[in-house]
């Protein structure tokens, strides 16, 4: 193979740019490829049903925020503070992570109010969030498979304790296909405090999907996107005249064998060279209002989580379907009061930007923002010395949604009196996907891949959309 290959390449890089009339860069790749390479197989088809929502911005709280200092008091875990937690609790109860023996029960030391015309009940921590309370939908009764950080990043991602397995960005660039066609489909952007915990390229990745549907991370200081500058010495030009080389003999190879990873391969190039264009315009917040940036709370230089809040209503609106944003630092066994403190402050202010600013812009009512982290935090004191924080927490916990045909202004589901179990309409993560992909237009039984001979999907062989969510 390789040697038939060779002989049907004659013409050295000089002879085929020049009889090219200056390479096959005119032709568009559409032509090159039939265009149903820059875009997910599953587009093809169209949408299943009307869709609510055409982007996603999922704000990841890597570490596992808790439930009881943010979104659900429990006055009775406050009257109980300092008692060994209930025998019964703990009934069919996986062991903590960390924790051992019987700890006691950790009341919130925090104030929380009934907020907007909704009477969404909100933490004092969160004061700028508690603004847009109304555009919220609340759901108290999450729950999922692990208490350990790395799979539960994954199954909150990919549907799977696995780490080969495509993400919802993934499966969403997949099913969608690409909006705008000089940027990524899936972007992913990172910040805050790195506790220890590993942010692992499974939590953007592809998996058995081609490589043209994983993330593309997005840095927070240098070039935007590694490797995409031209190297010292080599000119737009000349790097356009190689690539117009390599892709031919890529699509010749892709004529031959029709792997599909080829294909990718092609449109990866493609992309990577319109993004030396696209991608320094879209990272440039010179024009930004100093209002738009005072609202946010960011630096148009310095790295912050504010900063890629503003990012992220910067890319949606330029059509990437899928934004994720990993803030570290949720991760609260030792200091949960400073820890949690710290994460609040630096998030609070862009999240409540970024919802007012999507609504303002016109871009909320499709656009579904997603908040939360792989589970919850345990209502039992973790004490380390002269400080407590809180376990990992994966029977009952909280997320929220807001615009992308949710139902504003709700709280759906509930935990018990001391925010231990999910006990009302529960939330699995399964359940959560299904209804995310719902409200994209996508009926999750129905959005497959055949890998080593079965079909796969992100919900597996669960999920039920949660419609009681829905506008």
């Amino acid at each position: 193979m390789i040697r038939h290959f060779s002989s049907s390449l004659d013409l050295t890089r000089r002879a085929f740019l020049g009889r090219s009339a200056g390479g096959i860069g005119s032709m568009a790749l559409a032509s090159l490829l039939n265009h149903n390479l820059m875009a997910g197989e599953g587009n093809r088809s169209g949408l299943h049903h009307p869709a609510k929502a055409k982007r996603v911005i999922f704000l990841f709280m890597a570490g596992g925020p808790s439930h009881l200092d943010l979104f659900d008091p429990k006055p009775k875990l406050n009257e109980l503070d300092g008692k060994a937690i209930p025998k019964e609790l703990l009934k069919d109860h996986q062991q903590f992570a960390l924790i051992r023996g019987t700890p006691n029960l950790k009341g919130s030391p925090y104030v929380f109010r009934a907020h907007g015309q909704s009477g969404a009940v909100i933490s004092e921590l969160l004061p700028h969030l508690s603004k847009v309370a109304d555009e919220l939908t609340v759901i108290r009764s999450m729950h999922t498979d692990t208490n350990v950080h790395d799979p539960g990043v994954n199954f909150m991602n990919c549907g799977t304790l696995l780490g080969d397995r495509p993400t919802l960005g993934s499966w969403m660039s997949y099913g969608l296909g690409s909006v705008n066609e000089d940027l990524p489909a899936y972007t992913v952007l990172t910040s805050g405090v790195s506790d220890g915990q590993p942010l692992l390229q499974s939590f953007w990745g592809n998996g058995f999907l081609d490589s043209r549907h994983a993330g593309v991370p997005f840095r927070n200081s240098g070039s935007p996107v590694l490797h995409l500058g031209n190297p010292k010495g080599v000119t737009t030009k000349d790097r356009r005249g190689e690539l117009d080389l390599i892709q031919w003999m890529n699509h010749r190879q892709h004529e031959t064998l029709g792997d599909s990873e080829i294909a990718a391969r092609i449109a990866s190039y493609e992309l990577a060279f319109r993004m030396q264009a696209s991608v320094p315009q879209l990272a440039d917040l010179s024009k930004e209002s100093d209002q738009t940036m005072a609202q946010y709370g960011a630096d148009r230089v310095k790295p912050s989580f504010a900063r890629n809040c503003l990012m992220a209503r910067r890319q949606v609106e330029r059509g990437v379907r899928f934004v994720q944003l990993y803030d570290r630092g949720w991760d609260s066994h030792t200091d949960i009061d400073r820890e949690h403190k710290r994460q609040c402050l630096a998030s609070d202010q862009p999240v409540a930007a970024l919802i007012a600013d999507l609504k303002q812009r016109g871009l909320l009512e499709d656009t579904l923002v997603i908040w939360g982290g792989e589970f919850g935090r345990t209502p039992v004191a973790q004490v380390m010395g002269k400080t407590w924080g809180r376990d990992h927490h994966p029977h009952g916990f909280t997320m929220w949604m807001a615009g992308g045909g949710t139902k504003p202004g709700m709280t759906h589901g509930a935990t018990d009196e001391f925010g231990y179990h999910a006990t009302e309409d529960k939330v699995h993560v399964h359940d959560l996907h299904a209804t995310i992909l719902h409200l994209l237009g996508i009926d999750h039984k129905r959005l497959t891949f055949r890998s080593q001979g079965r079909d796969f999907r992100l919900t597996d062989v669960h999920g039920k959309v949660v419609r009681d969510v829905l506008a």
